[in-house]
């Protein structure tokens, strides 16, 4: 099935882009569909440890099973401010 992972940060600096079009097993989790992307993108896999992920607008475990067309989003840690 098809899904779609969508970067911000410094994890779009690192893949080039924003959006992923990604294609998982059907009944694929959260992890699964991380693996692939690490496959494709190896440079994103040293910020995943500290990834939240979003599906449908709320924040989802690793272990959440996606569909068909979902949007993943990878969400990194956020520093700055004063």
């Amino acid at each position: 099935m098809r899904i779609t992972v969508k970067l911000f940060a410094l994890m779009r600096e690192k893949a080039g882009t924003d959006t992923i079009p990604l294609d998982v097993p059907t009944g694929a989790a959260v992890t699964q569909a991380l693996e692939t992307l690490v496959d494709q993108y190896p440079t994103l896999a040293p910020y995943m440890a500290n990834t939240r992920f979003s599906l449908h607008m709320d924040f989802v475990d690793p272990e959440t099973t996606l569909g068909e067309g979902d949007e993943l989003v990878l969400i990194p840690p956020v520093s700055g401010g004063a």
